[in-house]
């Protein structure tokens, strides 16, 4: 068996990882075929608890009018319009991510079995969360964001759409409001212009820079105006613990125990922190400690490498449970089960 989607778009861009064996097999037939309670949508006109009327205009997919915003130093104020801007790949101007919001409902804090739904399929909502924390990421390693930086701003999209009902905002636009959000929080300060710029690259390959025009304007405000939004839905609560520290220590760890040519011979410490990286796709940060998700990708690795430490057979407890010692081997199922789902994903999400 191996990955869905290894050596496409996720997986470090490249790194591919053979059979994982019969274990990771029936990890993924239980994940395809597992069943999902039915989803509860939201009515059309549903918004979060912290929205108000000026707060609401921020929604871009719906076509309102945006909050009257300032245009550059010395002009005074004046109105804002909507600010078009076509998703990636789409035809014609259109509110970002309206192509993306249609039948979806309450977030389900990035997934486990709430994001799925009929028939073991990714739920609408999962599959727009996947398209802009992959958004997320490919704007984050433009600007030059380092790992942390980027996992924060990802982090801080999932629990505001943890919140909020993923139709009562623009999803773009908490992106880039987060990835702005996430410099700040990481002493990693990125400029406003420098995210249109990258965003706009995005979604329009090959187009030149904006122009300092009314348009630029509105954006840069609704970016501001949005940031002050999710600070206030999430309650200012915007640090987080990441497992990236986690898997440094324990890959040291490991590496002492293994043999130094099985060591050498598979990339299991690349593999890994592929894996860790990818798994914010999806909202695994927000439901599992960062130790037990930084043992579960390293468990993961070594599966699909078949790499098996040393006397393990032998030790009164797993290698796993050495490292956390609330470990447990459903846990670490349940990661995987998620983390597959999320390569499964990525094969059917252009």
């Amino acid at each position: 068996m191996s990955f869905p989607g290894a050596g496409r778009r996720l997986l470090g861009r490249g790194v591919r990882l053979p059979g994982a064996g019969q274990a990771l097999a029936s990890l993924q037939a239980a994940a395809v075929s597992t069943p999902a309670p039915a989803l509860k949508f939201a009515p059309a006109h549903s918004a979060g608890p912290a929205s108000g009327a000026q707060l609401r205009a921020l929604s871009r997919g719906r076509g309102g009018a945006a909050a009257p915003s300032r245009g550059p130093p010395g002009t005074g104020r004046r109105p804002s319009g909507t600010l078009l801007l076509p998703v990636r790949g789409g035809g014609g101007s259109r509110p970002v991510g309206r192509g993306l919001m249609e039948a979806v409902g309450l977030g389900t804090c990035g997934g486990g079995d709430a994001a799925r739904g009929a028939e073991g399929r990714p739920a609408p909502e999962a599959r727009v969360h996947f398209r802009v924390t992959r958004f997320i990421m490919e704007a984050g390693v433009k600007l030059g964001m380092q790992s942390i930086p980027v996992a924060t701003a990802c982090a801080i999209y999932h629990k505001f759409f943890c919140e909020i009902a993923l139709d009562a905002y623009d999803p773009y636009l908490v992106a880039m409001s987060s990835l702005y959000l996430a410099g700040k929080v990481e002493e990693q300060h990125l400029r406003t212009r420098d995210i249109i710029n990258v965003s706009n690259r995005y979604f329009h390959p090959g187009s030149e820079p904006l122009e300092l025009d009314s348009r630029f304007w509105e954006l840069r405000d609704s970016i501001v105006q949005c940031e002050l939004l999710v600070l206030r839905v999430l309650r200012f609560q915007v640090s987080f613990q990441h497992p990236h520290k986690y898997l440094l220590h324990y890959l040291l760890s490991l590496k002492n125990w293994l043999n130094r040519h099985s060591w050498q011979r598979t990339p299991v410490s690349v593999t890994a922190w592929a894996l860790l990286r990818d798994s914010y796709h999806g909202g695994l940060c927000l439901r599992f400690r960062a130790q037990h998700i930084a043992a579960a990708v390293l468990y993961l690795a070594l599966q699909a490498y078949g790499v098996e430490v040393p006397a393990e057979a032998e030790a009164e407890k797993p290698w796993w449970q050495v490292f956390s010692e609330d470990l447990t081997k459903p846990v670490i199922d349940n990661i995987v089960s998620d983390l597959i789902q999320i390569y499964t994903m990525d094969t059917e999400i252009p």
